[in-house]
């Protein structure tokens, strides 16, 4: 099994990295975030699903703001924050606040939280028990190489008794070897990129598989009707809009935040996705 799901993962990741490199960050004939930083162009990254979906609801709201919104798609977590540095984007709109962190933390990005939009319950999907009860002894479960979402699918498998941290250890920063009690002596391999979780799932290489709910979405998955692990609502992975901090009182950004926490998108982001995808304004 182990072959096979390293030769996927190799040849998926390859495959994103030459699709996200060849055109989704900045062309030799497009203005940049800098040249156009005194016009009324506002360029946003952002992940295809829900996040451009979202922002296309806001075009037409910024434009009778004198603001054209350019969304610029990205099929991974590296770019999007690396061309914001770079100045090839105005903000971004893709990622939760603990992987922002750990983003600025390791790349000593000078970005700044601009706001608050949504949250997307991780979960975790399986194609051989529609059950958690049926989960058997020794089953593998498959998480992304993202180390900022481990605490996060350490607390879904702990809300629903299937394993414990050890004492005081905070469970949004808990990694796999913080796990003192793991009573079905559960399996965890935790090398795969986000991106390729949902292959991984549709291959079945594991008894359970956590996928990001972008990623899910894109794979035809809903995390309410689908999973058999749910996020709790109390989940701190808000995602938010992240700019660089001599922008964040920007104007432009100003307006988007505004925008996107609208009451208008707000209600259109509930009937989209059946209430999978929550609004906040925080």
């Amino acid at each position: 099994m182990k072959k096979k799901l390293f030769g996927l993962a190799t040849l998926a990741v390859v495959a994103l990295t030459l699709v996200a490199c060849g055109g989704k960050g900045k062309t030799e004939d497009s203005k940049t975030a800098t040249s156009d930083k005194e016009s009324n162009v506002l360029r946003v990254g952002a992940s295809p699903t829900p996040h451009a979906e979202i922002l296309e609801q806001v075009k037409p709201i910024l434009k009778k703001e004198g603001i054209d919104l350019e969304i610029i798609k990205f099929d991974d977590y590296i770019l999007p924050n690396k061309n914001l540095a770079e100045g090839d984007l105005d903000a971004n709109y893709f990622q939760h606040i603990p992987y922002f962190n750990l983003a600025v933390k390791e790349n000593n990005y000078k970005f700044a939280n601009a706001g608050g939009i949504h949250i997307e319950p991780m979960g975790l999907y399986s194609k051989r028990i529609k059950d958690i009860k049926d989960l058997k002894e020794g089953a593998t479960i498959i998480t992304s190489n993202s180390e900022s979402d481990w605490g996060r699918i350490i607390t879904i498998l702990q809300d629903a008794d299937l394993v414990t941290v050890k004492k005081g250890v905070e469970l949004e920063t808990a990694t796999f070897e913080d796990i003192d009690k793991n009573p079905k002596n559960l399996k965890f391999v935790h090398n795969i990129n986000p991106e390729v979780l949902a292959t991984t799932y549709n291959n079945d290489e594991a008894d359970l598989v956590a996928i990001n709910a972008n990623f899910a979405y894109n794979a035809g998955l809903n995390p309410l009707k689908d999973s058999v692990l749910l996020e709790a609502d109390n989940s701190p992975y808000v995602n938010i809009v992240a700019v660089r901090e001599e922008d964040k009182d920007s104007d432009k950004i100003k307006k988007l935040v505004e925008a996107l926490r609208s009451k208008e998108v707000q209600d259109w982001i509930l009937e989209k996705w059946d209430g999978s995808v929550k609004p906040v304004d925080k």
